[in-house]
């Protein structure tokens, strides 16, 4: 077919295949359009009346005129006399290509099931069934519209009102039980295959299944489906309502139109869906809002000043229990520490209505400690204090004050609330302050930093054993050593559950290893139900807890959730604007959900803070090289490289750039010193696998991935969906590895 002409098409390529027929690219050499010609198989055509009744109904479906719809241009036939029909041909993937990178994010099944709604309302309101409602009939356009393609096999029920009975038009997975039992249908039968639908899209998979299509039909006619509350927790209770009401066995009790069901969703919408990223900012503005700067040292040795960063460090994590108060985070705030600025100059900049500041003056073994809440709109004090105490009650002292605060910001507290503010993550304030150290070298995820921060986490927990956070400490340099390939994924990750374990032994209310925990079952564990769980935990816990909103958006980038990843690395900025780390995540997030120039520009933010940050420049790397700006691809993983010289990871990226962009010889000694490395330290067979990716030697990039799923290493859960991939996603030997991992059906 390919090259030919028919009528006045010219066939350019196939774009697909299915039970109905083969579809093809075309030029419209009339009108100089892009076309797709679907063209019928024979029996659909041999039989006189059967192909009168299909011309009708496709003549009624090309009446239809709706953006969610794909309409119909013509129906022909050759002069062979097979027929086809020809609609238009639009960029972008189907339904089914995007399920299976991984379900759905809320968000993003929301907005399509509203699409595919409104184009079904249209339809039936001209009489018309579609009969064959599943994803791969549901095109995503590169805009992300919804067009609902095939209305050219749908039935004309304004005229019949049913379908014959005895006939199963359709595919099986999505059929309701009166068209698998073959008998009449009318637009009911839509309403079931849109549940069934709307359950996929969230699951990941149909709620009918079996190894044959008997054992389908015998499931749709007979069992309950799975909750799907019970697949995604973070669904909404009054969504598995709605799918249920779609897949009631009885067409009566099912909803008397699509119009109830995409009402039921709109209603829900606030409710389910998550809230954008401006949204979120908006919203949380509407809240109290506090930053807590580091107090001042007044005494005149000046040897207070880890005293003074690590009260006002215990005030932010307090205050951040406490559900609706918006706490700045402590790296956003302590930027401003020993500057002379007006306060409602910090506020503004911190986007927060109130600033604590004070001082810690000590003299022999009595501290006094001043502090002051000051309005930020008006400059004045709403509340201020002083503080005399022995050196031994500085915790009395810290839980005395956030009281105070909260207090004054919310009113009277609930008990629950105030148990939370004042609970101590530890007695012993040199312990405290060797874990404050630790979490500033982690948050420099080079190499270095992260072997210095095991050192200081080690010895906060040797000085105080029951700091739970030290051991939180411990785990998270292990978990980023895994998937930064500074050590064996499998032995840091032995480590940092042995870590995991002890602080969630000495305090399961700590929301801090819930999060490191999510982590563990994301990248190690491929548990992903058992991750979401322990990141939903974590914002029970604590919701203004910025790491486990950045590592929790990771998670969702791999489950292909992309909106939503976004969502909440931009409320782990919000919480923490200026944090280098989080800025980075924001901008792999955009690269994952594939919005490259926006990926660029955050990049760009970041290294404005930091040109030498490592996270930034690596991933940097990857949004300059999926927009083939591999000069400036290259020179950021080569800045990256330096910061953290020898990382087998940062090279097999490099490795990659060369190949792709032409200079192969250079890749194959990237491959040789990648080999030579391996002799001194682990290097992992994924970071071999980028470079042969580049080459385009599959084989031997499906040598590593086999290696690298028996290394279990991070990257493997990441690249479920990441852009690098993509060359290689609809590889069977890549779905396998997938499906190995829980990651595909």
């Amino acid at each position: 077919m390919i090259g030919k002409t028919i009528s006045h098409y010219r066939i350019l390529e196939k774009l697909g295949e299915g039970g109905m027929g083969i579809i093809y690219k075309a030029e419209d050499t009339k009108l100089k359009r892009m076309v797709a010609l679907k063209f019928l198989p024979p029996e659909l055509t041999r039989d006189p009346e059967a192909k009168e009744r299909f011309i009708q109904e496709a003549q009624a479906a090309s009446a239809l005129d709706h953006p969610n719809i794909c309409n119909i241009h013509e129906i022909d036939e050759t002069s062979e006399g097979q027929l086809f029909i020809c609609m238009a041909c639009y960029g972008g993937e189907t339904l089914k290509e995007r399920i299976a990178r991984g379900p759905l994010g809320i968000d993003e099944a929301a907005r399509i099931a509203m699409q595919i709604g409104e184009g079904l309302a249209k339809a039936h309101a001209a009489g018309i069934v579609h009969r064959d409602m599943k994803p791969a009939n549901v095109m995503i356009t590169s805009e992300g519209v919804a067009k609902i393609l095939d209305f050219g096999l749908a039935k004309l029920s304004g005229r019949t009102r049913h379908t014959k009975a005895g006939t199963t038009l359709g595919t099986v997975a999505y059929m309701s039980p009166e068209q698998a039992r073959g008998a009449a249908v009318d637009f009911r039968t839509d309403i079931w295959s849109f549940g069934v639908i709307l359950y996929e899209m969230l699951a990941g998979a149909p709620p009918f299944r079996g190894e044959y299509d008997q054992a389908v039909i015998y499931s749709i006619l007979n069992d309950e489906p799975r909750s799907i509350t019970s697949i995604r927790p973070d669904a909404p209770g009054s969504i598995g309502g709605i799918i249920e009401k779609c897949l009631e066995k009885d067409p009566e009790d099912r909803y008397g139109s699509v119009e109830e069901f995409t009402k039921d969703i709109e209603q829900l919408e606030g409710a389910w869906r998550p809230i954008s990223p401006r949204n979120a900012m908006e919203k949380s503005k509407e809240l109290p809002s506090i930053a807590v700067l580091p107090f001042r040292d007044m005494s005149a040795a000046r040897d207070q000043d880890y005293f003074c960063e690590g009260i006002a460090e215990e005030l932010i994590n307090g205050l951040a229990q406490i559900a609706g108060l918006r706490v700045a985070a402590r790296t956003s705030a302590f930027q401003f520490k020993d500057k002379d600025l007006d306060v409602r100059r910090v506020g503004k900049e911190l986007g927060v209505a109130s600033v604590l500041e004070g001082s810690v003056r000590k003299a022999g073994t009595r501290l006094r400690i001043t502090a002051q809440l000051i309005n930020v709109a008006d400059g004045y004090h709403l509340w201020s204090e002083k503080y005399d105490r022995d050196l031994e009650d500085i915790f009395a002292i810290q839980d005395e004050i956030s009281l105070a605060i909260v207090e004054k910001l919310r009113g009277k507290l609930l008990k629950e609330e105030k148990s939370k503010l004042v609970k101590r993550r530890t007695e012993d304030e040199e312990a405290y302050n060797l874990y404050l150290k630790g979490r500033y070298y982690w948050n420099r995820r080079h190499e270095g930093g992260i072997q210095k921060a095991i050192e200081l986490f080690q010895q906060a927990v040797e000085k105080d054993p029951l700091c739970a956070p030290g051991y939180v400490g411990i785990a998270d340099c292990y978990n980023v050593s895994a998937i930064l390939a500074f050590m064996d994924p499998r032995i840091a990750y032995a480590k940092s559950k042995e870590a995991v374990a002890k602080a969630l032994e000495i305090d399961d209310d700590l929301a801090e290893a819930h999060a490191s925990l999510g982590w563990i079952k994301t990248f190690y564990d491929w548990d992903w139900a058992g991750a979401e769980a322990e990141f939903l935990r974590a914002f029970e816990l604590n919701s203004n807890y910025a790491t486990a909103h950045y590592f929790y958006s990771l998670y969702l980038g791999v489950m292909g959730r992309h909106d939503e990843s976004l969502a909440e690395s931009s409320r782990a900025l919000e919480l923490d604007p200026i944090d280098l780390v989080f800025n980075s995540v924001q901008a792999v997030t955009l690269v994952w959900g594939r919005r490259f120039d926006a990926a660029i520009e955050q990049v760009q933010k970041t290294l404005d803070m930091d040109p030498n940050f490592y996270l930034a420049n690596l991933y940097g790397g990857f949004a300059f090289a999926e927009k083939a700006m591999w000069q400036e691809a290259l020179g950021a993983f080569t800045r990256a490289s330096e910061v953290s010289p020898g990382n087998p990871l940062v090279m097999g990226f490099i490795g990659w750039a060369l190949a792709a962009s032409g200079r192969k010889k250079d890749a194959l000694e990237m491959l040789d010193r990648l080999e030579e490395l391996s002799k001194t330290r682990f290097v992992g067979s994924y970071h071999k696998a980028l470079v042969h990716l580049g080459l385009e030697a599959d084989d031997r990039v499906f040598e590593c991935l086999e290696s690298a799923f028996v290394e279990k290493e991070s990257w493997l859960a990441i690249t479920h969906t990441f852009p690098i991939l993509d060359d290689v996603r609809s590889d069977p030997r890549f779905i396998a590895i997938m499906r190995r991992m829980g990651l595909q059906k």
